[in-house]
């Protein structure tokens, strides 16, 4: 199976346009599941924190084989450390849990707007740049607004920010917003949990296609220029969602997907949650 195609970040990092996501699967699970993943053929490994899993992510990447610099991972800070020293404490304990020397993606989980801390914990990520402990700095469920704040007091200009993104939630305004200023569109939740994988417009062109429901989805992400980072731990589906390379959607499958936009959260809104 071929490798998925690179976009490349507004730094000059390149990230895996399709990786892995590591949501609800324990530190127990993640050294066979994410390693069977790197088997499939995923260069691209996304956790958190509050995941409770990085040690089991570090120990599968450790366990593959593969070099490093062939592997990308990711990890972010949970809304409780934010600030400056803290986040600075708390990326030292990711980075020892992961059991590596940096990380290729660092993002604040949630801009946690009650909190009012997302500005010095984004200059703690500027620090930790420059020291070359992170590749490329981000965010995760920040809105317009959030993002215009830190563009107005910093130079560094996130290079991702990882959304809720799927069909029936198509995150038109914040995507402009991404594209205005050269930052990456990374979509969490990239199937909705499997709530629009029955719908009839899906359905309808997976079967002409020969493709499953959620391969359609996940080609459509990569068509709009979107980062996926698709969540299972079963084998089959694992190698399945990787498979997407070898179709393309027609410019009638994308306006149909279009038109499924129907404000669809299976999480809570970034202006609310802290």
């Amino acid at each position: 199976m071929p490798n998925p195609p690179s976009i490349t970040l507004n730094n000059g990092v390149e990230i895996p346009q399709l990786g892995f996501g590591v949501w609800q699967i324990s530190d127990h699970q993640a050294p066979a599941v994410v390693g069977q993943a790197l088997r499939a053929g995923y260069r691209s490994i996304d956790t958190a924190s509050i995941y409770g899993n990085e040690a089991g992510v570090g120990r599968a990447v450790a366990e593959s084989g593969l070099a490093r610099e062939e592997v990308f991972v990711a990890t972010k800070l949970w809304n409780a450390n934010q600030g400056y020293d803290t986040t600075l404490r708390a990326f030292d304990a990711s980075l020892a849990r992961l059991g590596l020397d940096h990380v290729d993606l660092y993002l604040i989980h949630w801009p946690a707007p009650a909190r009012n801390r997302y500005q010095d914990t984004w200059r703690a990520i500027e620090r930790l740049t420059g020291e070359g402990r992170i590749r490329a700095a981000g965010v995760s469920n920040f809105q317009p607004a959030h993002l215009q704040r830190l563009l107005d007091t910093s130079d560094l200009v996130p290079a991702v920010n990882q959304i809720e993104l799927h069909p029936g939630l198509q995150q038109n305004e914040v995507r402009a917003f991404h594209a205005k200023h050269g930052i990456a569109t990374e979509a969490w939740s990239p199937l909705a949990q499997g709530a629009v994988l029955a719908d009839p417009v899906i359905t309808a062109i997976a079967g002409r296609t020969g493709k499953s429901p959620a391969q359609v989805v996940l080609r459509w992400h990569l068509e709009i220029g979107a980062i996926a980072i698709p969540k299972s731990a079963t084998p089959a589906r694992i190698r399945e969602n990787l498979d997407i390379l070898d179709f393309q959607l027609t410019d009638e499958d994308l306006t149909a997907i279009a038109g499924l936009d129907r404000n669809l959260r299976t999480g809570p809104h970034p202006d609310s949650f802290n």
